[in-house]
């Protein structure tokens, strides 16, 4: 009789113990059709429709929280980035390659470990108007939209109006992908030099009624055999962001600056400025534009880059858009207008123009 009691007991507060968790699944598919002129040294143009993004990058995921009594949860996220275009992993082949968390969070903010945002990502989030458009800040710094590091410990707490974070990464990038922010052959984590391919980044951001303003720092250490010139534990390469917005009735203002000093770069220094509104038109169409200015100390490479994004809501799920930008590069720089894809780089001090249109599904 007492087993039975029991039983029973458990069996009606199954219901209560399924309902303290919630898991959630997501994603963004994002594709179009691009046209980019002036490529390589024969100036010709390409059609395509791009491998990396589009107004966002393609992505799918899944979330959770598990309610600990007294205030405390559980968290985790697990995304995962493809190319929409063929269907194929993004982030170096990675399965969750975009995030792979597990943590607490309470009153006092989220404490969580794995794969995950450096504060690099949020420093920028409000302030960068236009984000990972295939146009725009991606075309100039790749590593703006792949601020992640494995193997990291991350901090974030927001009191009141003032938010405080820090992420610390015992070897920031595992997977060799080529030269490039998806994958930076650094995995660090190595008993015979401590200090290689380590991460870490501190935020301290303040906002109040319709504007805020925001200051973070991200380091990345060198290793052994780590792509981008920074192949000794002794270099690093460092960005500080300082950027503010401002929300009005039906527009948004961003403005913001990285400083950054690139020890595996023949010119490490520079500073890319940006500044850049949308408005909403009406309730389902928005028009955002952006101006960037990248300069290097002690070099004539520079580039200007211009971008505009109109996209029509048919709903809250469902969008289409056109995106354009023009490049105008200064010196022996030759970057692409387009962060779509790799292979489109106008010759040395050139420019160039691209255009694209696409669709945009949120589930």
């Amino acid at each position: 009789m007492k087993f039975g009691t029991i039983g029973a007991a458990l069996l009606a507060l199954t219901p209560t113990l399924a309902t303290a968790q919630s898991v959630t699944m997501y994603g963004v598919i994002d594709t179009g059709v691009e046209y980019v002129n002036r490529v390589g040294a024969g100036g010709d143009s390409l059609v395509r429709m791009p491998t990396l993004t589009g107004t966002v990058p393609s992505r799918w995921g899944l979330r959770g929280t598990e309610d600990l009594g007294g205030g405390l949860k559980s968290v985790f996220v697990l995304e995962s980035g493809f190319a929409p275009d063929t269907g194929g992993a993004n982030q170096g082949g990675r399965l969750f390659g975009r995030q792979a968390l597990v943590g607490l969070s309470g009153k006092w903010g989220q404490l969580s470990l794995g794969r995950q945002y450096t504060m690099l990502f949020w420093a920028n989030l409000d302030s960068d108007i236009l984000g990972p458009n295939v146009y725009g800040a991606a075309s100039l710094d790749s590593y703006l939209p792949n601020t992640r590091a494995d193997n990291a410990m991350a901090y974030k707490g927001t009191f009141g109006g003032l938010t405080l974070g820090a992420t610390y990464s015992f070897g920031r990038d595992a997977v060799n992908a080529g030269p490039s922010p998806a994958g930076t052959n650094c995995p660090g984590e190595n008993p015979a030099s401590k200090s290689a391919c380590r991460e870490w980044s501190a935020l301290i951001q303040y906002e109040h009624k319709g504007w805020g303003v925001t200051a973070a720092y991200d380091s990345l250490r060198g290793g052994p055999g780590a792509f981008g010139g920074l192949g000794n534990k002794s270099l690093s390469d460092d960005r500080l962001s300082l950027s503010g917005y401002v929300l009005l009735s039906r527009a948004k203002l961003g403005v913001g600056v990285i400083r950054r000093d690139n020890e595996g770069s023949a010119t490490p220094r520079s500073e890319l400025w940006y500044g850049g509104m949308a408005y909403d038109i009406t309730p389902a169409f928005t028009l955002a534009g952006q101006v960037y200015y990248l300069r290097f100390h002690d070099s004539p490479n520079k580039a200007m880059l211009y971008a505009v994004r109109g996209a029509y809501a048919f709903s809250k799920r469902t969008s289409v858009y056109a995106t354009a930008g023009f490049i105008d590069n200064g010196g022996q720089l030759a970057q692409s207008v387009s962060a779509g894809a790799a292979g489109s780089n106008p010759r040395a001090g050139g420019s160039q123009l691209g255009t694209m249109v696409g669709v945009k599904h949120v589930f």
